[in-house]
């Protein structure tokens, strides 16, 4: 039999010695309990934690506090709280209010095991409609939230960022020649590319149907982004193999550097979108397909 894992809680309320010895007895556990001090302490530490206990007067301290997409299940702890407060707190990311009292009960252990459990719930439910099941990448809204949590970091700790908008042309005429299926394969396949073009700890997303981003999280100078706009718009219009045939497409890329260009995600998402749209498709010159212009395009990359 599977020994349950050691939920790892932090506590930033002080807890009596006999309440965090129940919890690391309790059935609705194992938890281990690390008393801190602020939730910017919190933020520091290593590995992941499953539950925070706060007191009312330090959640908007944590709100302000860069979380992973793994950020833990919140409780705050508050003397009393009014309906209003109650619902602001929720509605902010907390997952259940106690009050001091009850951080001194039988019942904080089923609280915080359920607070878990919901948090794990709405993480997981996020994330289903972030993504595009398609290509596997994350949604926009996914996106701007990643950038949301560098941005904060970048406001302590300064350094170049950029993002990079890629607006495809050629899909829809793909799917008219080849069907959909051929063009849902053609946009798994620059997905692929566009992953296998950019480093680990960037962030490739869709933006939809016809259109790609790439968050570059850190750069050592900002014209690292048109060296790898460069590379990337090199990649995706050598020709794709698809349904036995090369299919080419074009491609326009808008660039949006951090802090110049916006310090607010939708500020550096506007302007990456606005110049892909504007600026001219390179590639296939308005063919689908190299043979339609009546010439011999470049074998396609082998993408099978």
């Amino acid at each position: 039999m599977t020994a349950e894992p050691v939920a790892r809680i932090v506590t930033l309320v002080s807890l009596r010695s006999d309440v965090i010895a129940a919890l690391a007895q309790s059935a609705f556990g194992p938890f281990s309990v690390e008393t801190l001090s602020s939730p910017a302490e919190a933020a520091r530490l290593e590995g992941r934690v499953d539950a925070l206990l706060l007191a009312s007067d330090q959640f908007a301290d944590w709100q302000r506090v860069p979380r992973s997409e793994h950020d833990a299940a919140v409780l705050v702890v508050a003397n009393e709280a009014t309906p209003l407060q109650l619902t602001q707190w929720l509605q902010s990311g907390a997952q259940d209010v106690v009050t001091f009292n009850e951080c001194a009960s039988d019942s904080l252990p089923r609280r915080i095991r359920m607070a878990m459990e919901r948090h794990c719930v709405k993480r997981e439910a996020r994330h289903a409609h972030a993504t595009d099941l398609g290509t596997g990448l994350p949604h926009q809204q996914q996106l701007i939230e990643h950038m949301s949590h560098l941005l904060a970091l970048r406001e302590r700790e300064p350094s170049p960022m950029a993002l990079l908008v890629l607006r495809i042309e050629g899909l829809a005429t793909t799917e008219a020649r080849l069907g959909r299926e051929a063009a849902n394969v053609l946009r798994r396949k620059v997905a692929v590319r566009l992953r296998a073009g950019v480093r680990a700890s960037d962030v490739v997303a869709s933006l939809g149907e016809d259109s790609f981003s790439v968050l570059l999280a850190a750069m050592l100078a900002a014209s690292d982004a048109q060296h790898v706009g460069a590379k990337l718009l090199v990649s995706l219009t050598t020709p794709f193999k698809v349904a036995g045939q090369d299919v080419a497409l074009a491609v326009s890329l808008g660039i949006a550097q951090y802090p110049q260009d916006g310090r607010q995600p939708q500020a550096l998402l506007t302007r990456a979108i606005g110049l892909a749209a504007s600026g001219a498709a390179q590639g296939r010159a308005g063919f689908a397909n190299f043979t339609e212009s009546g010439g011999i395009g470049p074998a396609a990359a082998n993408d099978d």
